[in-house]
């Protein structure tokens, strides 16, 4: 699969670059940017965090907001950040901000006009990683990040793929978004009306059906406009709680839903992510 630089810039030491690829799972051209800390060689690769990123977000949001290259050139982690959802001419898309183009809610769309390219557990999961451990030096030791929409991604995927994770963390995650708005709207459209079906894509139903072999982080802004109608993340204590599974919170007094509250708590995120990585 042929990839594009499009961009790169030093940084810390190290370089993040963006590519641009066409993705035989979503059909459709994709773009993501990466972090390669100033350490990182064919002869020594090192781990990586997937970060995922929430509604109306691509992969930039993070990469230039987040302020994560000195702990991360510092740690010897690579970053990729991969875009929302599948874009472009002939992708089906939404005018709400919550359906569509940069809501791809990170699931595999079962429902029409979405599943033609809306596939993008099976592009976080499947391709992409695969795509990044071929043509960068990096090993295949990874962990799992991402915030609101893609805090979600980053549990649901996380926990479905215990094997394939060292970590995960999220920051103001929507913990369980068969009960919230945001995610009543993208499951009906995606997966259609059998609730059942979304069990598969909510971290709080996982996390009553077993135990969480890895360790989880997770930081919620109790100033947060979003936490108590669109979040619920007391339903994913609960549901962790039944198994003890490995889920630590942290509610961070004043904090809202913005890359401010990201920017505060990410270096803390990775040198979690980078402890367990080492135990591999």
């Amino acid at each position: 699969m042929s990839l594009e630089n499009i961009s790169q810039a030093k940084v810390f030491s190290g370089w993040h670059k963006q590519y641009q690829h066409q993705s035989s799972v979503l059909n459709c051209g994709m773009r993501f940017a990466i972090f390669l800390p100033p350490n990182a060689a064919q002869d020594s690769p090192v781990p990586i965090l997937y970060w995922l990123s929430g509604l109306t977000c691509s992969d930039e949001n993070f990469m230039q907001k987040a302020g994560a290259f000195e702990a991360a050139a510092k740690l010897g982690i690579a970053i990729v950040a991969p875009d929302t959802s599948p874009r472009g001419e002939g992708v089906a898309d939404d005018e709400a901000y919550d359906l569509g183009q940069g809501a791809g809610f990170y699931l595999n769309a079962t429902q029409q006009p979405w599943a033609a390219h809306y596939q993008m557990y099976d592009y976080i999961v499947e391709e992409l990683p695969a795509l990044i451990e071929s043509n960068f030096p990096v090993s295949s030791v990874k962990s799992i990040a991402g915030h609101s929409m893609g805090g979600h991604g980053a549990l649901s995927i996380g926990l479905k793929n215990q094997g394939s994770y060292c970590s995960i963390s999220a920051f103001s995650p929507i913990s369980n978004p068969m009960q919230v708005p945001w995610g009543q709207k993208a499951f009906s459209a995606y997966l259609g009306t059998d609730r059942d079906t979304w069990k598969a894509y909510d971290s709080v139903e996982l996390l009553k059906r077993a135990q969480a072999q890895m360790p989880i982080l997770i930081d919620q802004g109790d100033a947060d406009n979003f936490l108590e109608q669109q979040l619920k993340p007391d339903a994913l204590l609960a549901a962790a709680q039944q198994h003890n599974s490995q889920l630590q919170y942290r509610s961070q007094l004043g904090y809202d839903h913005s890359y401010y509250f990201i920017a505060s708590f990410i270096a803390q995120h990775l040198d979690f992510h980078a402890k367990h990585m080492q135990a591999e």
